[in-house]
C-alpha cells in the first residue's frame, strides 16, 4: 500500500463507519461498463462538498491491488452487480490529489514535483522497469505496462485547483494540461481515468489539451445523476430514521434536478441536519458569501434583473455553452450564470435550459451575498416583505395593495413588469420573508391551468395556505373567479385547512396605486 500507488481502502472504511452512510456504491457499475473502452476517460464535476473525493476513496478500495475490500462491499449495492468479482482488487491505481500536489510545489513546478513523487512510488514497486535515470512517469509506466501487462486506474482529485487557484498563469495551466494529456491520451497502460473537480475539463481559452474526457457537469450528469447527491427516496429514509420533517428537508436542500432524477439533495446539508437534528444553512457556511458576491456584482447587462427574478421564485434562460469552464474569462451574463450553476448557487432544468435559485438554504446566501453593497433597493423590498405576509395574513386588502405598491417602486429600477409572469418574479419578491413558513412554488399544475404563486406552509409553521393569481390590466376579482372557476385549491394535494385565496391586478395606467388585491378564506 502506498500513498499514491494503491492507497488501500482506509479512506473508504472510514466513509462507511460514519454515522450517517448513504450507499452509492451503484456507481463502480457503470465505471466497470466503461473499463478499457472509448468512453474510459470520465470527468466528473460538482460542487464543494458534493462527496467527490469520497467517490474516489470508494473507487480507489474497489479496484487497488493488495488489499482485500469484500468484507468493505459485502451486503452493499455494487455487490449484487454481475461485474462485481470480476473486477474487485485487480488493478493498479493511482490516485493523485491535485490540491496537495499544488500545495506541495508551491511556487515550483508543479508537475515535476508530481513526477518524482509518483516516481518514487513506482521505483520502489517496480524498481528494475523504471529506475532509468531521467525516465517520465509516462515512460515508466509504458516500461511496466510493456514488462508485466498490468494496466492501471487513474483517480485525480480536485483536477481543477490549478485552473481555479493559479487563474493568472496560463503557462502553467497549459503545461499542466499538456502533462495530463500525456499521462492519459491513448496509452495503452490506462484501464480507466476518473476526474473529479468543480469546473468542466472542455474548454480553457483555445487549449483543448484533454478532448478525450466525457464530461458529466452540472448540466448534464448522464447516468451520474444519483451519484450527485442524495435522491429523495434517500432523504426520506435519512428523515424517517433521524425524526426530522422530510417536506422542511427539502424546502431547505432539495432543487438540483436533472433529466431522470428530478429531486436531489445537497449531501453535506443534510447529513448536517439530520445530525444536529435541525435545519439550517451548512453548507453555505463552509464558504463566506464573498465567493457568491464577486460573480453576481459583475457588470453585465441583465444580470442583475435575472438575479431577482431568480429571487423571487422565477427561472431565467441560461446559454451554458458559450461558458469558457473556467473563473477568469466572462464575456456575457451567460457565463457567469453557468459558472454558478456549476458551483451549486444555482440549479438547472437541462430540458427548458433555465436556471432558478434551489432553495432556502441558498436563497439565504444570496440575501447576505447582496447585504453588503449595491443591492440596496432590493434589500429595502426583502424588509417590507415581513408586513406585507402579515397583511395578507390578516386579510387587509388595503394595506396588501399599499406594500406591493412599496415593493414595486424600490424594485422597478431592476425589475420591469411586462406581463403576468414578471408581475409573478416581483410578488415572489414582495412576498420573500413569508419562505421561512412556507414552500413557494410558482405555476403549480392544478388539472385546469396553472396557479401563478402557491405558498404551502412548513410543518411547523401553523399558518394557512395561500394561492394567489395574478392580472394584469384585468382585476384583483377576476384573478380569484379564476382561483374558483379552475379549482386550483384542489390541487394543494393532501393540504387539509385555511387556505388564503388572493387576486391581486396591476393596472398601468394607475401611477400611484397601480396594485389592488382582494383576498378570501376558503377552507379545504
Amino acid at each position: 500500500m502506498g500513498i499514491y500507488l494503491n492507497p488501500g481502502n482506509e479512506g473508504f472504511w472510514e466513509a462507511v463507519s460514519s454515522k450517517i452512510y448513504v450507499d452509492k456504491t451503484g456507481l463502480i457499475k457503470y465505471t466497470n461498463e466503461l473499463m478499457n473502452t472509448e468512453q474510459k476517460h470520465i470527468c466528473v464535476s460538482r460542487p464543494r462538498r458534493f462527496g467527490k473525493s469520497m467517490a474516489l476513496k470508494m473507487l480507489a478500495a474497489y479496484y487497488s491491488r493488495g488489499c482485500d475490500s469484500a468484507e468493505l462491499f459485502a451486503r452493499r449495492k455494487i455487490q449484487r452487480n454481475k461485474s462485481f468479482e470480476r473486477y474487485l482488487n485487480q488493478y493498479n491505481v493511482i490516485f493523485l490529489n491535485m490540491q496537495q500536489f499544488l500545495i506541495g510545489a508551491a511556487e515550483k513546478d508543479v508537475t515535476a514535483y508530481l513526477e518524482r513523487e509518483v516516481l518514487e512510488e513506482l521505483c520502489g514497486e517496480y524498481g528494475e522497469v523504471c529506475s532509468r535515470t531521467g525516465t517520465g512517469l509516462a515512460d515508466a509506466l509504458r516500461r511496466i505496462y510493456a514488462k508485466t501487462g498490468q494496466q492501471f486506474i487513474f483517480l485525480i482529485d480536485e483536477w481543477d485547483c490549478v485552473m481555479r487557484e493559479r487563474q493568472e498563469s496560463e503557462t502553467l495551466q497549459k503545461q499542466y494540461l499538456d502533462f495530463l494529456r500525456n499521462l492519459l491520451k491513448d496509452q495503452p497502460y490506462v484501464a480507466l481515468s476518473y476526474m473529479t473537480g468543480i469546473l468542466p475539463v472542455k474548454k480553457y481559452g483555445q487549449h483543448s489539451a484533454l478532448n478525450m474526457f466525457w464530461e458529466y457537469s452540472m448540466v448534464d450528469q448522464s447516468f451520474f445523476e444519483e451519484y450527485t447527491g442524495f435522491t429523495e427516496k434517500e432523504v426520506i429514509t435519512l428523515c424517517k430514521h433521524y425524526d426530522m420533517d422530510f417536506a422542511e428537508a427539502g424546502s431547505w436542500y432539495d432543487g438540483y434536478q436533472f433529466a431522470r432524477f428530478r429531486h436531489i439533495y445537497n449531501p453535506k446539508s443534510v447529513v448536517e441536519a439530520m445530525l444536529r437534528h435541525r435545519f439550517s444553512n451548512y453548507w453555505t457556511s463552509t464558504e463566506t458569501y464573498d465567493a457568491l458576491k464577486r460573480y453576481i456584482d459583475m457588470d453585465f447587462d441583465g444580470l442583475r434583473s435575472d438575479i431577482i427574478r431568480m429571487l423571487g421564485g422565477g427561472r431565467v434562460r441560461v446559454n451554458t455553452r458559450s461558458f469558457q469552464n473556467d473563473m477568469r474569462n466572462f464575456k456575457v451574463r451567460d457565463d457567469v450564470l453557468t459558472l454558478l450553476i456549476h458551483l451549486g448557487y444555482l440549479g438547472y432544468d437541462m430540458d427548458a435550459e433555465e436556471a432558478f435559485i434551489p432553495n432556502k438554504e441558498i436563497s439565504r446566501e444570496f440575501e447576505n451575498a447582496m447585504s453588503v453593497g449595491g443591492w440596496s433597493e432590493v434589500m429595502r423590498v426583502l424588509k417590507v416583505s415581513e408586513n406585507l405576509l402579515e397583511a395578507t395574513l390578516a386579510g387587509d386588502e388595503e394595506r396588501v395593495a399599499h406594500g406591493l405598491d412599496l415593493a414595486h417602486m424600490e424594485a422597478a429600477s431592476i425589475l420591469t413588469y411586462n406581463d403576468e409572469n414578471s408581475i409573478a418574479c416581483a410578488i415572489g419578491l414582495a412576498y420573500y420573508s413569508a419562505r421561512k413558513d412556507y414552500k413557494m412554488i410558482r405555476e403549480l399544475p392544478t388539472g385546469h391551468g396553472f396557479a401563478d404563486v402557491v405558498f404551502l406552509p412548513l410543518p411547523h409553521a401553523a399558518r394557512p395556505a395561500l394561492v394567489v393569481e395574478l392580472k394584469y390590466d384585468r382585476t384583483a376579482a377576476a384573478a380569484i373567479q379564476q382561483i374558483k372557476d379552475r379549482q386550483y385549491t384542489q390541487a394543494l394535494g393532501d393540504y387539509a385547512g385555511e387556505i388564503l385565496l388572493v387576486g391581486i391586478n396591476y393596472d398601468k395606467t394607475k401611477v400611484d396605486k397601480p396594485h389592488s388585491c382582494v383576498i378570501e378564506k376558503f377552507i379545504k
